[in-house]
């Protein structure tokens, strides 16, 4: 008989990825342990070892979407400076394609969930502080003796409304040709004096 080594590690992004896929298709409410079980190709009950709740797997999630968006960031903000790299960044956040609309519905289920999860909020205010501290840093090269902190927190709060428009309503205003002229404005007006 052989044995078969269980890669741990693997297996458990298997299932965050699934669990991506699911939440992007169905939203939360269609995201069942058991779903999410099956469509990895495992049996039911074989997530708890890896996640021993949904709250947990949702984290996990949110994580790795999280992880997705920075991963791409770093590789498109390493040769630029200033401008340059905070619109890549925006670029990178706001759901101008399936694959950012997809990162965006599984993050707005993640604010529900961080709503009355102390532990889920603590998440989401990492992520958004750390985004906040690059957009600093970049900002600081266009003008090191300007105040920007409060620019800096339009832009995000532009960047999540966004995120919420073009996923939730597109038509209204969220088409990708939309938030590209929205995101021009945003980053003519943060850098006017």
């Amino acid at each position: 008989m052989v044995q078969r080594t269980v890669d741990h590690d693997q297996r458990r992004a298997e299932i965050v990825r699934t669990t991506w896929r699911i939440i992007a298709r169905r939203g939360m409410a269609g995201a069942t342990m058991r779903q999410i079980a099956a469509e990895a190709g495992f049996a039911n009950g074989a997530l708890k070892p890896y996640f021993p709740t949904k709250a947990d797997l949702l984290m996990a999630t949110y994580e790795h979407v999280f992880a997705r968006t920075n991963t791409r960031i770093r590789e498109l903000t390493e040769d630029l400076h200033g401008l340059d790299a905070l619109s890549a960044v925006c670029m990178e956040i706001l759901p101008l394609d399936s694959v950012r609309l997809d990162e965006g519905r599984v993050v707005i289920e993640f604010w529900s969930e961080a709503t009355s999860d102390p532990a889920a909020r603590e998440i989401l205010v990492r992520s958004v502080g750390e985004w906040k501290q690059l957009m600093l840093s970049w900002c600081q090269e266009i003008d090191p003796d300007r105040e920007w902190n409060s620019r800096v927190d339009a832009l995000l709060t532009f960047l999540q409304g966004a995120q919420v428009v073009g996923v939730l309503a597109p038509a209204v205003n969220g088409s990708s040709e939309n938030l590209k002229a929205q995101l021009e404005e945003q980053l003519a007006a943060l850098i006017r004096d």
